[in-house]
């Protein structure tokens, strides 16, 4: 089972840059995208429906913000647009598709960087996800919740960390919640069971020469649950193309997809 994930920046500006004549040689069976930037109508061309998909959006209530994408080579039991909390779906951040035993989420946690309110809606959104991170790793499914952090978890995770120590993504309080969720709370960051090497990132700032000189974040995970974590057996993050400011982040699992 391979899941590719990808913030987007912008879904049409991504297939301008070439992402759809991209992922056919991918042969992913599940394509999480974050930030689509576009409402379903805006969205109607088939280079946004890939064949041999189902294809689902959720998208934010503000035009041209947020949205959710995920696409799936099968179809799927049951399909979950957000998770019940208003401020949180209005944003179109959370896409959810079951098969058989297996959920896979495409997530879009939010930045806290433009200003102290939006610092505290991300603390909130924390707080919320507590309980529920917690419940999901103990209903006995295997989950996936592929997407945008937008948490740098340990130091070895973005290249200036001494000088970040005090901005949003790398706070004490977001590492200490990301502790948590790949402690108590049960859950595995995949990709660090595969490659635990320094200078791999999945996000690098326009500003600057940041993306020349891989002065990156890894901000873009796929959380799983431990059972999945033991069958995690490649990880790619691809950076020889640009279709937005993330790399695409794609995981292998030595897992059968059943009904």
């Amino acid at each position: 089972m391979r899941i590719l994930s990808l913030n987007a920046n912008g879904i049409r500006a991504a297939a301008r840059k070439g992402f759809f004549d991209w992922l056919p040689s991918q042969a992913a069976d599940f394509v999480c995208l974050q930030e689509t930037k576009a409402q379903i109508h805006q969205l109607e061309d088939k280079v946004f429906h890939p064949k041999g998909y189902y294809c689902t959006y959720h998208d934010a209530e503000k035009k041209g913000y947020s949205g959710v994408a995920l696409f799936s080579r099968h179809e799927p039991d049951r399909v979950h647009q957000g998770i019940g909390w208003a401020p949180f779906d209005a944003e179109g951040r959370w896409l959810q598709v079951d098969i058989g035993p297996l959920s896979v989420v495409s997530l879009y946690l939010p930045s806290g960087t433009s200003k102290d309110e939006r610092q505290q809606f991300k603390f909130d959104c924390m707080d919320y996800f507590t309980p529920k991170l917690r419940a999901m790793a103990q209903a006995g499914r295997d989950v996936v919740i592929c997407g945008d952090w937008n948490i740098a978890h340990k130091e070895i995770d973005l290249k200036n960390w001494k000088a970040n120590q005090k901005n949003s993504g790398f706070l004490p309080e977001e590492r200490a919640w990301m502790d948590e969720v790949f402690g108590p709370l049960g859950f595995v960051d995949a990709f660090r069971v595969i490659d635990p090497s320094p200078d791999r990132y999945t996000w690098w700032s326009n500003r600057g020469r940041a993306w020349d000189n891989n002065v990156g974040w890894r901000i873009d995970y796929h959380v799983v649950t431990p059972q999945l974590g033991r069958v995690a057996t490649h990880a790619n993050i691809y950076t020889d193309q640009r279709f937005s400011d993330h790399a695409p982040l794609t995981i292998d699992y030595d897992y059968t997809i059943q009904r």
